[in-house]
């Protein structure tokens, strides 16, 4: 449960509501986590308290002109909500794999090419927009609140000519060292890939990470991404959890994993 709640303050949505257990969010669309429900605690309740608390989830999200999407995690504490929602036809889409490291043993060394921010400067949100982003300039603006929603650390390289070529973030929602953090919006220009511009952006995320405290770090990467899970597995992460996400109809297209 640390490890999920540190995952909903890294990324938070500006509008939220809790609910019998569960976490309604909304971030006008962008983003499925951003505008998904975590169940963060599921009580003993029986399938018609389930249906009245999806129920009353439907309303909130309908008021929102959002389809209902819940973010499910892949364990046990799950069969009794999947067993309503199969019944319910939600689909099952964007299978994410939950991956960790220990920040014990070596630092990685940071890298002198990297620069590091504290906020998202212009460049850094273009370069990760262009890669990850589905949206307007709105859609822009909402992704830069939830970006700034959690104090972090923002990482950009640049290539030979001096364009931004890859970026990352490390999520601090702690607050203060001896925490957990969080890589997010791992991006690399299409045409700038397999140059070893992300890993340089990994290693001093890290670095910044161990020298600020942490004692470890999570990131999320989706099941099909065969290239990213090779590049963190040889950072050293290890997969700790899925989860995937559950909608029920969709109304139009959310940005963004």
């Amino acid at each position: 449960m640390e490890l999920e709640a540190a995952m909903d303050a890294a990324w938070p949505a500006p509008d939220r509501e809790e609910s019998g257990g569960w976490v309604l969010r909304a971030a006008d669309g962008v983003t499925q986590r951003a505008n998904s429900i975590w169940p963060r605690s599921e009580p003993d309740e029986s399938p018609a308290q389930r249906l009245a608390l999806l129920r009353d989830a439907r309303a909130w999200y309908r008021n929102r002109r959002l389809p209902v999407i819940f973010q499910v995690f892949d364990d046990a504490r799950s069969a009794a909500l999947n067993a309503v929602l199969d019944e319910e036809g939600f689909t099952r889409q964007s299978e994410t794999l939950i991956l960790v490291q220990s920040a014990g043993g070596d630092a990685p060394a940071p890298d002198a090419g990297v620069e590091l921010s504290a906020q998202p400067t212009d460049e850094w949100l273009r370069l990760w927009w262009s890669v990850d982003g589905r949206g307007d300039e709105e859609s822009l603006t909402t992704a830069r609140g939830i970006l700034e929603g959690c104090r972090s650390l923002y990482a950009l390289v640049r290539d030979d000519d001096g364009v931004p070529a890859a970026v990352g973030r490390l999520a601090l929602p702690s607050g203060a060292s001896g925490g957990l953090g969080g890589v997010y919006g791992m991006a690399t220009r299409p045409d700038a890939r397999r140059r070893g511009y992300a890993n340089k952006v990994l290693r001093s995320l890290l670095a910044a990470g161990t020298a600020q405290g942490l004692y470890g770090y999570w990131l999320l990467v989706t099941a099909a991404n065969s290239g990213a899970r090779d590049l963190y597995a040889r950072a050293g992460f290890r997969e700790a959890g899925r989860y995937y996400y559950r909608q029920e109809r969709p109304k139009r297209h959310l940005t963004g994993c």
